[in-house]
């Protein structure tokens, strides 16, 4: 039996214990009683042992069923038990067990055929009622247990939409550990006979159990009565679930308490059927998704076309002779549900008042927000939409210079002047980290000494990164509201919408944090710790401010919002995205702003194919949401362990630890591996907790130099071309696997095996290869893993485009738009005249933006200044694709006329304009 470290999840391991019991007790079946092999049972009872520590946290099979089973075995019927085990296993591996009751002896007729799910069509599987379990949480006997779960079931009606088992847990402790180990609970019963303390006590347990409440909340419930602080903590770990609360204390005692996920309360009664119908609300109420329904009733609507759209109700392809097999890939269905009619059911994108308004405020209750808006044209309309919502001409912006291009062109659109702030660089991998919170407190503490810190307006960052780098929310939020309390937050959350379904991934969200600050700033212990920082800091120089770890005013305001392109982490179709507002201020301040800035980038004719899916994937993520992330999780850490422990792989690859992406100075936990073959897996709690970067498991980061291939090559020609594995994302000796909820152990497993395969290529080149050949492989390793171009900073904007030179913020729109004019610009080529003009001390100014393709982001902006670096690092770039640049001409610079006629004059007018305009508004 495999060691409890060798698991990332205890799903993955009671799967594996299964199937490893299914083989011993098959094998036990075969052999005469007086033959068997000592070992085998000594397995068997290993294998039985450890899955009693975690058994009784499933409703199925369940532990009368397992108690059973391990009779059976002790009476030595192998024949039976193996039948047994044979048929849990299975109906474990296909989810059988969800859509009808398995029996597990000889004499059933049941046709095994029929277990797995995979076999059955789309139609087949959506006429089935949804299963779920209930987790009851009550210290009960064995008598008063099964007189539970009788009368749960017996209040099961035919009408039922959904289909629900019961399974008993005595504690807190036990129900914590329930909730995140079984994904099928949906909802939880908590009864007044609750205890603290779990019996159980085997270190998988705790290793849990601290993860997601620790030692010391634990220890702080004073009461004896658990229920309520069971509600609270649950919704810390799966706020989506929902909780009733049956209690022996009076209306008085409980009125006020703050209940977390509790949805109603049963004062000292036993009505069964009332908190039946009270549990199927609950998750009809998750599972309705208002649009797709009513996109789904317009579809059988007879109705006469008489509008744009020849394609609606699918009428120009089946009259067609020559475009019928489109009809025949997509089916009729997506054709009768194309419409652009906003009414018959239906609604409009653009002023919602039905069920696409009904669907977004579902999205933000599902994403922890305060209103949430749905977009069909991706994530880089959404940072649009926001930056031109919120910035007016001549605000300052803080920027992480390697963001997504949109945010770049949206400073453009909105007129901002543009502080660029730079990540720490991975210059063996040539790629860029996150940008430190030390250098986010020192621009804002530069533009405070130069009286500009009002004209601050914002502070736009990407979490996580392309490439899994994830800020610590919380810490870099309020130290920059310490300093300056108004400031708004855009976390560009593009590639982490599936982080809010994971009990330790959710602290890093904007919307979470949001949420709790806004809690904690109204807390007496906030306002007491805030003026005794406030006392220690008078007079403090910059230094000791830049150490300090701040706090922020509990008058500060909380306005965050967070975009996320639903579609590349979640179920969506391509280009659905979700803008989600946590802003205090939004009602008074910016809604008006933000109805203009959404009616400007929105299409009128927006598919609603896509905000179905958006409402669709909704659905999803509220009911199984935390399992899928927890079956991404684990996809991603088997494919790091099998990586790292592989002898032939770990000749060729490597995959990149905490240590190699994140600098020691920002692990406080001192956290290096997520995966160490000796001990297993590292407990990465302490670093999601701590650390002011982490790295997100689900993306895997593999060093391919030792190959002799760099990323990009390695990507097109080996993966793709040859086996059909899709990436998007290399650098110059990397590649990035980014597993996602679709992902499975299968195709990790295709993917290793892919691997193993190039290298034993690999190995047999090398052994026919002759001393020139394997010189010429060993130099390209080396160029590839010791001969690397450091990444260049952010240079500066040009004087021209800035209007002075105390603060590094700059007018990047007077740049791109001083670009349109042909005259304003030349062209110079890297490896002469751009050169010869460096190196006779000339400034040189890009009139365009340069994006290599990898890394990605711009690299040169309008009017930044192209130093000697960034040069350097063109030139020893060997991608196949910049953007910006024309291998014809050479690099679309300034001339220097352009740039002198942009005058300092010119540039201090224009300043004065801004203010007296913003003042005037305000």
């Amino acid at each position: 039996m495999h060691s409890v470290t060798d698991y990332y999840s205890a799903t993955q391991l009671r799967a594996d214990r299964w199937s490893e019991l299914r083989e011993v007790t098959a094998q036990l079946a075969r052999e005469a009683p007086a033959k068997i092999d000592p070992t085998l049972r000594s397995q068997a009872s290993e294998l039985f042992d450890g899955l009693a520590e975690i058994e009784a946290y499933w409703a199925f099979p369940g532990m009368q069923v397992f108690d059973h089973m391990r009779r059976q075995f002790e009476h030595n019927s192998f024949t039976e038990l193996s039948y047994s085990v044979h048929r849990v296993a299975r109906a474990l591996t296909t989810g059988a067990y969800r859509r009808r009751h398995i029996p597990l002896d000889h004499d059933s007729d049941d046709r095994e055929e029929h277990d797995d799910e995979a076999l059955l069509s789309p139609e087949v599987r959506a006429m089935t009622k949804p299963y779920f379990e209930v987790l009851i949480v009550d210290e009960v006997s064995d008598a008063q247990e099964h007189w539970l779960k009788a009368n749960v079931h017996a209040m099961r009606r035919a009408e039922d939409p959904f289909i629900y088992e019961a399974l008993v847990v005595p504690s807190v402790e036990d129900a914590l550990i329930a909730v995140l180990f079984n994904h099928n609970i949906q909802a939880i019963v908590v009864r007044p006979g609750v205890t603290l303390r779990s019996k159980s006590d085997h270190p998988i347990l705790a290793r849990f159990l601290e993860g997601v409440a620790g030692t010391d909340k634990l220890n702080d419930l004073q009461t004896k009565d658990y229920g309520p602080a069971l509600c609270r903590l649950i919704d810390d770990v799966r706020p989506e679930l929902d909780a009733y609360l049956v209690t022996e204390r009076s209306v008085e005692d409980i009125a006020g308490t703050e209940l977390g996920i509790c949805r109603r309360v049963f004062y000292n009664q036993e009505d069964f059927m009332e908190l039946h119908l009270n549990i199927l609300r609950g998750v009809q109420s998750r599972y309705k998704t208002p649009f797709f329904t009513a996109l789904v009733n317009y579809s059988k609507q007879p109705t006469g076309v008489f509008h744009a759209m020849p394609i609606s109700r699918g009428k120009s392809i089946t009259r067609s002779h020559w475009i019928q097999d489109m009809g025949a890939f997509y089916g009729p269905n997506i054709f009768l549900a194309e419409t652009s009619a906003t009414s018959g059911g239906l609604d409009s994108l653009l002023e919602p008042h039905g069920p696409i308004k009904e669907a977004q405020e579902l999205a933000s209750r599902a994403f922890g927000s305060k209103q949430t808006f749905f977009a069909t044209n991706g994530t880089s309309t959404c940072n649009k939409i926001v930056v031109q919502a919120l910035v007016r001409p001549g605000d300052i912006v803080l920027v992480d210079r390697d963001c997504h291009k949109s945010h770049h062109y949206g400073m453009v659109l909105a007129g901002a002047q543009v502080c660029y702030l730079d990540s720490y660089p991975l210059n063996e991998y040539s790629m860029y980290g996150a940008v430190p919170l030390r250098e986010m407190k020192q621009q804002l503490l530069d533009l405070k000494a130069a009286g500009k810190l009002d004209r601050v307006r914002m502070l736009l960052l990407t979490n996580c990164t392309f490439d899994g780098i994830v800020y610590n929310v919380d810490r870099v939020m309020e130290e920059c509201l310490a300093i300056k309390p108004d400031l708004i937050f855009l976390w560009d959350e593009a590639w982490f919408a599936f982080a809010r379904f994971n009990p330790t991934y959710r602290k890093r969200t904007a919307m979470r944090t949001a949420n709790k600050m806004r809690a904690r700033f109204k807390t007496e212990e906030h306002a007491e710790a805030y003026a005794a920082q406030q006392e220690l800091l008078k007079g403090a120089d910059t230094e000791t401010i830049l150490n300090t770890r701040l706090i922020a005013p509990p008058t500060a305001r909380i306005r965050v919002y967070a975009t996320q392109s639903t579609h590349k982490t979640l179920t969506s179709l391509r280009q659905g995205s979700m803008i989600h507002v946590n802003d205090q201020d939004f009602k008074g301040e910016v809604e008006q702003a933000f109805h203009e800035a959404y009616m400007t980038h929105t299409s009128t004719s927006p598919n609603y194919q896509i905000i179905a899916s958006l409402d669709v994937g909704r659905r999803q993520v509220e009911l199984e949401g935390f399992e899928f992330v927890q079956r991404q999780l684990e996809a991603a850490m088997s494919m790091r362990r099998a990586i790292s422990t592989h002898p032939l792989l770990k000749k060729y690859f490597k995959v990149l630890s905490l240590a190699e992406m994140i600098p020691s100075e920002y692990r406080e936990s001192g956290t290096e591996s997520y995966y160490d073959p000796d001990r297993g897996w590292i407990d990465m709690l302490e670093a999601w907790e701590d650390d002011e970067f982490v790295l997100d498991a689900t993306r895997v980061t593999l060093g391919v130099g030792g190959t002799g291939w760099d990323g990009d090559t390695f990507k097109t020609q080996i993966l793709m071309d040859k086996y059909g594995i899709q990436i998007n994302k290399t650098s110059r000796n990397s590649v990035l696997f980014m597993t996602n909820i679709g992902t499975t152990r299968s195709s990790v497993a295709y993917l290793i095996e892919v691997l193993v395969e190039i290298a034993r290529g690999l190995d047999d080149l090398l052994d026919d290869a002759s001393k020139m050949e394997r010189l010429g492989f060993e130099r390209r390793v080396a160029n590839l893993t010791e001969k690397y171009p450091p990444l260049p900073d952010f240079s500066r904007f040009h004087d021209a485009f800035r209007a002075d030179n105390v603060t590094s913020e700059g007018d990047i729109r007077t740049a791109y738009y001083m670009a349109y004019d042909e005259n304003n610009c030349d062209y110079m080529d890297l490896d002469g005249s751009l050169q010869h003009a460096l190196d006779a001390g000339e400034e040189v100014v890009s009139a365009s933006f340069i994006i290599p393709y990898p890394p990605g982001f711009p690299i040169l902006v309008p009017g930044q200044v192209i130093s000697s670096e960034i040069l350097a690092f063109m030139r020893a770039l060997d991608v196949n694709e910049i953007h910006g640049y024309r291998a014809d001409l050479g690099l679309r610079v300034f001339t220097p006329e352009a740039l002198a006629a942009q005058t300092p004059q010119k540039r201090l007018t224009a300043a004065k304009k801004l203010t007296s305009n913003k003042t005037a508004a305000e």
